[in-house]
């Protein structure tokens, strides 16, 4: 009996800290899309990117197709949002983040775009990895819709 009550015991503060620490990722990658929100809305590319893995693995994935690397993804973003009209103002919503595994998590959601050149809404679904102990998107695929 001793035996059962500690394993009850070691399983009941096992799941307890796995969805303690769940409960913390998800926190730590709200954050980021919180932090990504507010530099779209800061006209801050630069500060936007940082959320990005600076990796030549970075995938995104577009209307326009499938983009390799953060500079490119940079170069992306401005050519496509050439100018402050064209940011706008950026609301994210995330509708799912599950887990893929203890450092990974994906991210499912929405963004709305209100901006003097024509609105924008769309979907979006994020891979963030922990990298360094930071959460970072490691694929971003986006895409409008009417």
């Amino acid at each position: 009996m001793k035996k059962l009550s500690f394993l009850v015991f070691f399983l009941s503060i096992v799941c307890f800290s796995q969805s303690s620490q769940e409960t913390a990722d998800k926190t730590a990658i709200l954050n980021v899309l919180s932090t990504q929100q507010a530099a779209w809305n800061n006209y801050d590319i630069e500060e936007f990117m940082e959320t990005y893995w600076k990796s030549d693995e970075l995938t995104f994935y577009g209307s326009s197709g499938v983009v390799k690397g953060w500079q490119s993804t940079m170069d992306r973003y401005k050519k496509s949002y050439p100018s402050k009209d064209h940011f706008g103002k950026l609301e994210l919503v995330s509708n799912d983040i599950s887990k893929i595994n203890d450092d990974a998590y994906t991210v499912m959601g929405k963004y709305h775009l209100t901006r003097p050149v024509g609105n924008l809404q769309g979907i979006f679904m994020l891979v963030l990895k922990r990298i360094d102990g930071e959460w970072k998107i490691i694929a971003d695929t986006s895409c409008k819709v009417e």
